[in-house]
């Protein structure tokens, strides 16, 4: 099969991008999207053409890092994907596919299909760890956990940080991504020492970074490809209005203590 590609071609952050058309080479229909820009990079190069600019690592739906557009959507045509798991055979002879970068002002531009996410690691940065003690294996053993909140938090925890529901969202919202990282801590024992504090540095530095906020259309569930629930957005309300009422009544009895 063959299809007709048009990609987003950027220098750099400050320089002017463009859409460019490239027909491919033979493909076969069960090699994975990445593979396909891989052979068409091989061709470029044999042109003497500068190849297309994309990110990848593990190509197994684990890093997050294949973050594309594909033909509007995020990670491309079907749920629960990333881009490296969409194959060609997706697609049909002859198409035309669109290829962009994740778009959002806190994404900007390094090269082409490449976008800087560094935010993500700011906002963990800001909260998303646990830094008490916990103990060993043992002691973890020992803390009695229901399996609802443990299969919660695990459901929390399947979060890859591609970003994919930021590029979806028409407010470049972070919601579903913050959610998900506070509450894969504040299910469990081991996260409830700084349960608070983390929710309010995390939603900070969210803000911080420029994200919009939630406006609950759905397009980040949908687009997710580990199909993160918009319920950990509801969690991360309620963690976050208990989190500025305790701050609030802590302030309160500090003054009056004071007085």
């Amino acid at each position: 099969m063959k299809v007709t590609l048009k990609v987003w071609r950027q220098r750099n952050a400050s320089s002017p991008g463009e859409f460019r058309t490239y027909q491919t080479p033979d493909l076969n229909p069960n090699m994975s999207f990445l593979e396909m820009l891989d052979v068409v990079n091989d061709s470029l190069t044999a042109r003497g053409e500068e190849p297309i600019a994309f990110a990848h690592d593990c190509r197994e739906g684990i890093c997050g890092t294949c973050s594309l557009v594909i033909n509007g959507k995020p990670h491309g045509p079907h749920r629960l994907v990333a881009s490296c798991q969409t194959y060609m055979r997706s697609f049909h002879d002859g198409e035309t596919i669109v290829v962009e970068p994740f778009r959002a002002k806190p994404f900007p531009i390094v090269k082409d299909l490449v976008t800087d996410r560094r935010a993500f690691d700011r906002i963990m940065a800001a909260g998303g760890f646990i830094s008490v003690r916990t103990g060993a294996a043992p002691d973890a053993n020992s803390l009695p956990v229901s399996k609802e909140a443990a299969d919660r938090a695990m459901d929390a925890a399947a979060c890859i940080g591609c970003g994919a529901c930021v590029a979806a969202c028409k407010n470049a919202s972070a919601m579903l991504f913050v959610s998900a990282k506070v509450s894969q801590y504040s299910l469990l024992p081991q996260g409830q020492p700084e349960r608070y504090r983390r929710v309010l540095g995390m939603v900070a530095k969210m803000d911080e970074e420029g994200f919009g906020n939630c406006t609950v259309t759905g397009a980040c569930e949908a687009v997710c490809p580990k199909g993160i629930s918009l319920d950990f957005i509801a969690r991360l309300n309620r963690e976050y209005s208990t989190a500025l009422l305790r701050e609030s009544i802590g302030r309160t009895a500090g003054s009056d203590g004071g007085a």
